[in-house]
């Protein structure tokens, strides 16, 4: 029979995979636990950073419907479970790791696949989505401004035709 404690923990942890949209693995060997408040505070209030037991963690998962952590788990193993952008979660682990070398970022989880390292320091390298949403509206109010210089270019192009003409009848 399994012990109740393993069985609430795999459900715990089956719960955070399910509510979050992406999740980063980590080793977090070494660091104390302000140092490790430190990085639950720049992680932000949309995601749980919780230190997990490998194999319930790879049971957890199977039960979520995430089969991409099978054998991939080994060590101390913490994972930051992201709701929302993950933008935003993989700058902070990535900044953090930079400043404190115990933290190693593993690999990570989001929409169905398996991110290695360098695909959290991809996540980790765009810029937010507000950013993006900047950008894109900029482009796309200066082809309105394009487009309306080209719309307005022969109208007023013919009125200085028609004064043109207006003038040369008055000479």
């Amino acid at each position: 029979m399994a012990n109740p404690e393993k069985v609430d923990a795999v459900a715990e942890i089956a719960e955070l995979f399910r509510d979050s949209d992406a999740a980063v693995v980590t080793e977090y060997r070494g660091l104390s636990v302000d140092q490790l408040k430190q990085l639950r505070r720049a992680l932000g209030s949309e995601t749980t950073y919780a230190v997990v037991k490998n194999t319930l963690t790879e049971i957890a998962a199977r039960e979520a419907g995430i089969d991409v952590f099978e054998g991939q788990l080994s060590g101390p193993t913490a994972i930051a479970f992201i709701k929302g952008e993950p933008v935003e979660p993989a700058k902070a682990l990535r900044d953090f790791a930079k400043e404190h070398d115990q933290l190693v970022i593993k690999s990570g989880y989001f929409e169905g696949n398996l991110l290695s390292v360098a695909d959290v320091q991809k996540l980790a390298d765009l810029e937010s989505r507000e950013v993006l949403l900047a950008k894109a509206a900029g482009a796309m109010k200066a082809s309105m401004s394009k487009a309306a210089a080209v719309f307005q270019a022969p109208l007023s192009k013919a009125a200085r035709t028609v004064d043109a003409l207006r003038a040369k009848q008055e000479a």
